[in-house]
């Protein structure tokens, strides 16, 4: 029983700070939106952001590339040319491999 009795006095003496201390803990490991989480999440927002950009970056060049297409025949024609091996009818092809 003395046991019990020191350990309720110790208890209403540092009542706050053993109340502020089970508040963070709950708030750091057992909530929803516990702090770990949150960490996460804002690592994640910034991979998110990240590949945003990356996608903003490709679809301005791409959409470059389409203007360009469309205003000039000669593109299309090196395009041709260059990805799709096509040729006029007196031309020869030759393709290298650089593969060695």
């Amino acid at each position: 029983m003395d046991k019990i009795i020191v350990v309720w006095n110790f208890i209403r003496k540092h009542k706050y700070l053993i109340t502020i201390i089970v508040f963070g803990t709950i708030i750091v490991f057992f909530d929803e939106n516990n702090l770990i989480r949150h960490f996460e999440y804002k690592r994640e927002i910034s991979q998110l952001k990240n590949e945003i950009n990356k996608y903003r970056l490709e679809y301005e060049e791409n959409t470059k590339k389409l203007k360009e297409l469309e205003s000039t025949p000669d593109v299309i024609e090196q395009i041709a040319r260059e990805k799709y091996l096509m040729k006029k009818p007196n031309e020869d092809i030759y393709v290298f491999d650089n593969k060695e």
